[in-house]
């Protein structure tokens, strides 16, 4: 991995496994040190030449061009605070004391860790208690408005440095947001010249519009001269190519179209870019379930959400209404949170029908009184969004039929609800009735629930 990162080249690692992440980051972070350090050295090295030239009376070396606008060189963009906790471990790996000494450690477990005497539920649990990706994910803080300035010395490490000393920062694209709307400019951000973005399948569940805000602010000239020396500068950053000669790192636990459009449009790397690529294998699912991939015709992604919803309202919905055993019990599990609120729309308009509706919104007494309904038989349809699910992930009692609006983006959710109806006793594979509902642009999210070669088969047969 190290050999890739040095070739400077943009890097896009789109299925990260949870066993991994760690020694990524550590091999990450050792990147980032090295940039820092060579940057430092060199700066160093000039202001020694600078010195000489000035000392012996000669004209001063014109090879000095070694800096940007601003101080900061490397971002490091992280969903939670918790993350930042992890980084900052990957980072202090590499500067073991006493050779180092690490500023405010002190403050910034306090800051980035539980509050004193909170006990993290996700990581006390036994094993197998919640899923591996949830606890890696969740445990620990997980505020998500933070922002946090390193600056690299030759014997320290000082965190809570600012912005404009600093060397490297960790933030949340919110975080960066608020600071960057209050100070109203983003100058800090103008010389960034390695990024990394860590956790992308996490940030496309927060809101993804801070993350395309935040790479819109990168490598623009600054409003403000910030004692910049401007005979320092290198020319390329006068010249408003900063972004060019930057090196973005991307990692994720898999792809979506919102991860692939960022890697197609906003990496400009001379250097050029890899993006990484592996066959998906079909999810586990129970025995005997069988699974309706229903695929409708759609000529333009503009039209998918309108083609999508028209074909749920007038092909699906209408045979599931006319079943006595398929209109109770039944759960629309519903990827998009513009979706979700068209069809619970719909649902309450429309319908006539009982149901009930959790979102990432919903409260822990909404929760409850939910699930207990919709067991119970109170209640006849669930709408689940997918980022409730990512949120929470709750398991829910008394699932006999379910409807997938789209397949979700995280393959596990696929197989957790089709393992739900067998929380129930005697509860047979015949009993549980399962229609996904897709189109051809829904590819990456098809390959990783049906597997590579199963999502070829499933687009090439076409709509029914």
């Amino acid at each position: 991995m190290l050999s890739m990162l040095s070739s400077q080249r943009d890097l896009y690692f789109t299925r990260t496994p949870l066993d991994a992440h760690q020694s990524m980051r550590e091999a990450i972070t050792l990147h980032a040190l090295n940039h820092i350090t060579k940057k430092r050295r060199r700066v160093l090295k000039n202001n020694e030449r600078l010195a000489h030239a000035s000392k012996a009376g000669n004209p001063a070396p014109e090879d000095v061009q070694d800096q940007g606008f601003t101080r900061p060189s490397v971002l490091i963009l992280l969903p939670f605070r918790s993350f930042a906790h992890k980084w900052i471990t990957a980072l202090t790996s590499h500067t073991p004391s006493p050779s180092y000494q690490v500023e405010n450690r002190a403050r910034f477990y306090t800051e980035y860790g539980l509050p004193s005497g909170a006990v993290d539920k996700l990581a006390n649990a036994d094993p197998g208690t919640y899923p591996r990706d949830h606890v890696e994910m969740f445990s620990g803080n997980v505020d998500d408005a933070f922002r946090l300035g390193i600056k690299m010395t030759r014997k320290s490490v000082k965190l809570f440095a600012d912005f404009y000393g600093c060397d490297l920062i960790l933030a949340s694209p919110l975080g960066l947001r608020m600071s960057i709307e209050k100070e109203k400019n983003a100058d800090f951000l103008s010389s960034i010249e390695v990024l990394i973005v860590d956790q992308m399948d996490a940030l496309t569940m927060q809101n993804w519009d801070h993350v395309q805000f935040v790479f819109s602010r990168l490598n623009q000239l600054p409003k403000e001269s910030h004692d910049a020396d401007f005979s320092r500068i290198k020319p390329w950053y006068l010249d408003g190519h900063a972004s060019y000669l930057r090196q973005t790192i991307l990692l994720t636990g898999y792809e979506t179209p919102e991860t692939r459009a960022l890697f197609n449009s906003s990496l400009k790397n001379v250097a050029g870019k890899v993006r990484t690529e592996r066959k998906w294998t079909p999810v586990e699912v129970p025995a005997g379930i069988d699974q309706n991939f229903v695929q409708f015709d759609c000529s333009h992604p503009k039209d998918e959400p309108e083609k999508r919803f028209h074909h749920f309202t007038t092909q699906i919905l209408p045979v599931v209404m006319k079943s006595a055993v398929q209109s109770v019990n039944t759960v629309v599990f519903i990827p998009s949170s513009f979706d979700f609120i068209r069809v619970q729309n719909h649902f309450r308009k429309s319908l006539g029908v009982s149901f009930s509706v959790l979102s990432e919104y919903s409260s822990n007494q909404e929760i409850s009184r939910v699930r207990q309904a919709f067991f119970s038989g109170k209640t006849a349809f669930l709408l689940v969004s997918e980022r409730f699910h990512f949120f929470r992930r709750y398991k829910i009692r008394g699932i006999r039929n379910l409807i997938f609006y789209g397949p979700p983006d995280h393959p596990q959710f696929y197989t957790e609800f089709l393992s739900y109806p067998f929380l129930d006793d005697g509860v047979d594979a015949s009993d549980v009735t399962c229609r996904v509902l897709y189109s051809k642009y829904d590819w990456l999210r098809l390959e990783r629930i049906a597997g590579t070669e199963g999502a070829a088969a499933l687009l090439k047969r076409g709509a029914v």
